[in-house]
């Protein structure tokens, strides 16, 4: 009894305070903050996380969970630990209101303020900083020392003479030399001074005056000119340790190798010496030395090392002619010993392909054993023709049927096609070029590294017509040998894209058509299924468009090439590549995870890990299926992986990292009840499992960044079920205010995409949103918000939407808890398309928001995304739509779902947000909704954010439709007084000067 009576106690003492918190309103959105870089030392001593504002000033966190250590850097981002986990280098931006007041006096890009660099040492309280940072760089796999730029200082304007004075000044010298010239004419008239003697001295007064009435810059002047006309910038490298610096005075790029022990600096020519040539110079970072090993050059880029730092490659072009129309790339080799870099590549040598060269666009890589030096290659540029004169120019596209790509398509990737290259390799020992990729062959894929003696090489030519309607392309793989250039067929026109095994024994890949895995294998030729004695699909289960189910996905592979890892919906299935072993499941059947549907996703907690060691522990993330809990486990060292009973949380876990040297791991966990905050544990052995609560040792909450939120009304998220129109039970979360009260009736608004319920723990931060609901602002001004799941049938998407989304309204409707007549409806891209349709369906709904949907299907079919240059007919036929017919096939199905056809049935208010440069959906599709409804009389209103994309970018656009979208729900569904827009509009001639926002 004193347990209830406690409890009750509490309950009332909660409900109370929730009575009195205050609703959110569009002035708390700076207030919220996030999570950002996160970063733990290879030691897994600390751990290092940015807190990010929405807008204005975040911080860098440094924390030891172990000794409770933490150290705030103020604006701190950018954040690296040095391979020895001593120190923590990040840039400092500087504070958000001065960059603010810079941009608003419109200064310069060299007079804003600028970053500035932090070296912290760990543990340390003590922090050295540099202003005015530009770049930073430290090497990959090494300690110990860091290299920097600045930006170029402020001109000192003290020392400068205003621009007046400094003309009044040198006009008096004129002046004076001028009298003085008079004078002496006067007195060679006099007999004074001979004719010749005033010759000269007007000669050298002349000459004087032209020096002197020249506009010279001063010596500020003379620097900053050099200053303009300089590549690069003064580099500083630093012993991290010791504190000591070295400098190159002009510095244009610059490279660590991947274990610190040698940096490469780009040194450009001084324009102002003629003498003066551009150099490549290899600096030892032990001895201090440094070695010139490439010389007057005019562009050097792409640089490579090879993973001990000894042999380095880049592409040059060193044409006598700086001016020259066309410019001829090579491609360079140096190694330790050699006095200079060499030239290996050409047009000209032997085994390139004829009319081809060394592209300057293609990277340059070594393989890992340094054997091998890839680079690409590209048909030989051509001059310009300068006779032509441009205004005299036709200019348009000419669209071929028979052409590969749309016209929109060729234009959209026309830069990329321009810099194409093909891949080719040179053996660094035999000294031979092999041409591996070409215009048949077009992606190129490195296998083991680099290492193998093949490559896997694909290609869709043939095939890429047919991607306008079916979404995706047939496909031809082969394999080519690395030293001769010759290709082996692996497969012919599937649609499957083919990867290879990390040690090079295999190709696999996933055909939709069989829905199976098939391995290939390389020294005996020979195709396999790998899965198809599965008893369980490794597909989408519940696939409900009309087209191919896609795959789960493959974990990895064990021990380079013994084991292909792969995905059913809930566990994981270990194969053999050769077909030798049969398929088995990799986790211990104790866990039981179909039967307690439970999703088992492998976490990769090493960046480097190409393979998965068969004797390890392994990390996975566990979500239920049933009640969207999640948690992180880890398993024992061997197979079957053994998982203990998994305590599910009622959270929502990610972002999982782990110490490099370490069992120390740091995640965040969230509900819909509180923000992302990071954790810390350490994990002592094996076998140890840990959820948001404990892993291991109990976990360790390190961050509580928004607890602002104890003041604001806020709400809660649970999973609901009931049946819809169909008969069939699907899930939602409803949302509900904090405040929430069980005897009166809430105004609802209907928020929908296609299945929402995996995020029932998801935090809703109250930010302005690209443009869909903003659940945790509306919920906490007093509104219910249900995210139902919809599963729809072909060609009836329209209408699987209105029995998913109906009935889940109706539901509350007859549960008592939303009021039948103050429901709205909100979607955005095909949540919007679904909110046009369901207002032409029924009159359930008091109000509707549709953000950048299709009205028309039949027009919108036929049209184009921008952003891609991509048709859209495979979106109505395979896709989303999920029509699965073509317009002529099935035209009724197009008008059934259109619902610019039903128009006259439309009884509910819309609002349509699409801005005119709408990438995804064409802007048209909501003038048609627009157009129509105004014909008809229908009360709507269309909101276009001028150069605005398919989703709200810019923070001031989002700000804006966060505050119509609260006047219309609130005027809609609460009997609140309309703001001017919605009575009145704003006229063309008031735009930029009155946004309509005031309420009347």
């Amino acid at each position: 009894m004193k347990q209830l009576l406690l409890l009750t106690t509490v309950f009332i003492s909660l409900t109370s305070n929730a009575q009195n918190k205050k609703p959110l309103d569009h002035t708390v959105y700076d207030e919220w903050k996030s999570i950002g870089e996160r970063l733990i030392s290879n030691d897994g001593n600390f751990v290092v996380y940015t807190v990010t504002a929405q807008e204005g000033d975040g911080e860098l966190v440094i924390q030891n969970p172990a000794t409770r250590y933490k150290k705030v850097i103020a604006r701190g981002y950018n954040a690296v630990i040095t391979e020895d986990s001593k120190y923590l280098i990040c840039k400092i931006k500087p504070f958000y209101k001065d960059t603010r007041q810079a941009r608003i006096k419109k200064k310069k890009p060299d007079e804003m303020p600028k970053d500035s660099l932090a070296i912290i040492q760990l543990g340390n309280d003590s922090v050295y900083t540099r202003a005015r940072i530009k770049n930073y760089k430290t090497p990959e796999n090494g300690a110990g020392y860091l290299a920097y730029q600045l930006e170029k200082p402020l001109p000192d304007t003290s020392k400068k003479k205003p621009v007046q004075d400094a003309a009044k000044l040198k006009n008096e010298q004129l002046a004076r030399l001028a009298d003085s010239m008079v004078k002496k004419s006067i007195d060679s008239i006099k007999g004074n001074i001979t004719t010749q003697e005033l010759t000269a001295i007007i000669q050298k007064a002349t000459r004087q005056i032209i020096k002197e009435g020249k506009d010279e810059p001063d010596a500020d002047g003379d620097d900053a000119l050099a200053a303009s006309n300089t590549e690069g910038g003064e580099l500083f490298i630093r012993n991290i340790q010791t504190g000591k610096e070295t400098s190159f005075k002009s510095v244009s790029e610059y490279h660590f190798d991947k274990m610190g022990n040698r940096l490469l600096l780009e040194i450009p020519k001084k324009n102002k010496d003629s003498n003066s040539k551009a150099m490549l110079v290899l600096y030892q970072l032990a001895t201090a030395t440094a070695d010139t090993i490439f010389k007057g050059f005019n562009d050097a880029k792409n640089f490579a090392m090879d993973e001990n730092g000894t042999q380095l490659a880049f592409v040059a072009e060193r044409d006598s002619s700086e001016k020259s129309l066309v410019k001829f790339y090579k491609l360079w080799y140096y190694r330790l010993g050699l006095d200079s870099s060499i030239l290996i590549a050409d047009k000209n040598t032997v085994g390139m392909q004829l009319g081809y060269t060394v592209s300057e666009h293609a990277a340059v890589q070594f393989s890992k054993d340094g054997q091998k030096l890839f680079f690409g290659t590209a048909p030989l540029p051509v001059a310009k023709d300068t006779t032509l004169v441009d205004f005299e120019l036709a200019r348009l596209d000419v669209w071929h049927y028979k052409d590969d790509y749309l016209q929109t398509q060729q234009l959209k990737n026309l830069d990329a096609e321009l810099k194409r290259s093909h891949l080719a390799v040179y053996h660094t020992r035999e000294q031979q070029l092999v041409q591996l990729g070409s215009t048949d062959m077009e992606r190129t894929s490195l296998v083991d590294e680099g290492n193998a003696d093949w490559i896997l090489a694909q290609t869709n030519m043939g095939n890429r017509v047919q991607g306008q309607w079916q979404g995706r392309t047939q496909n031809t793989a082969y394999l080519v040998n690395t030293h001769t250039g010759q290709r082996t067929l692996i497969f012919k026109n599937l649609f499957a894209n083919a990867a290879a095994s990390p040690g090079g024994r295999f190709a696999y890949w996933y055909n939709p058509e069989a829905k199976q895995y098939f391995t290939y294998e390389i020294t005996s030729g020979i195709t396999r299924n790998v899965t198809e004695k599965i008893p369980v699909a490794l597909y989408d289960e519940e696939n409900d468009m009309p087209d191919f189910a896609s795959p789960y996905g493959v974990m990895g592979w064990m021990d380079k090439d013994s084991a292909l890892l792969l995905y059913d919906k809930y566990e994981v299935w270990k194969t053999d590549p050769a077909g030798k072993a049969a398929a088995q499941l990799l986790l211990a059947a104790g866990l039981q995870a179909r039967k307690q549907m439970l999703t088992c996703r492998y976490v990769k907690t090493n960046r480097d890990e190409r393979f998965i060691p068969a004797a390890s522990a392994l990390v996975f993330r566990v979500f239920d299926n049933n009640s969207k809990n999640s948690a992180y486990t880890i398993t024992g060292s061997t197979a079957p992986y053994q998982f203990a009973s998994i305590p599910l949380a009622p959270v929502a876990v990610n972002g999982l990292i782990k110490a490099k040297n370490s069992n120390a791991f740091a995640f965040t966990k969230e509900h819909f009840t509180a923000s992302p905050d990071m954790y810390f544990s350490g994990v002592a052995a094996p076998a140890t499992i840990f959820t948001p609560e404990s892993f291991g040792d109990a976990a360790m909450v390190l961050s509580h960044i928004n607890p602002q939120q104890a003041a604001y009304n806020w709400g809660t998220a649970e999973l609901i079920k009931w049946k819809t129109y169909n008969g069939k039970t699907t899930s939602g979360i409803l949302y509900k205010p904090e405040n929430y009260d069980a005897a009166k009736k809430y105004p609802l608004i209907c928020y929908f995409y296609e299945k929402l319920t995996d995020g029932l723990h998801t935090y809703h931060a109250p930010a302005p949103t690209p443009s869909r609901l903003n659940i945790s602002f509306f919920v906490s001004r007093g509104y219910l918000v249900l995210a139902p799941d919809i599963a729809y049938t072909d060609g009836h998407p329209g209408n699987s939407a209105y029995d998913y989304i109906a009935s889940g309204a109706r539901a509350l409707v007859k549960n008592g808890l939303a009021d039948s007549t103050r429901i709205g409806i909100q979607g955005q891209s095909w949540g919007g398309y679904q909110v046009c349709y369901l207002i032409t369906k029924t009159n359930l709904f008091k109000a509707a928001w549709a953000g950048a949907p299709v009205a028309n299907m039949t027009s919108a079919y036929g049209g184009i995304r921008w952003e891609s240059g991509l048709n859209r007919q495979f979106q109505y036929e395979k896709s989303q739509s999920r029509i699965g017919a073509t317009l002529w096939e099935k035209p009724q199905l197009y008008i059934e779902n259109s619902p610019l056809f039903h128009l006259p049935k439309v009884q509910t208010p819309l609002v349509i947000m699409h801005n005119d440069a709408d990438g995804a959906v064409p802007w048209y599709q909501g003038i048609e909704m627009f157009t129509g409804l105004r014909r008809l009389g229908k009360p709507v209103w269309m909101l276009n954010y001028n150069g605005e994309a398919h989703n709200l970018v810019e923070r001031r656009n989002r700000k804006d439709i966060q505050i119509r979208e609260q006047q219309f729900f609130d005027w809609m569904l609460k009997g609140e007084k309309p703001a001017k827009w919605l009575t009145d509009g704003v006229p063309a001639v008031d735009k930029g000067k009155d946004w309509g926002l005031e309420i009347e």
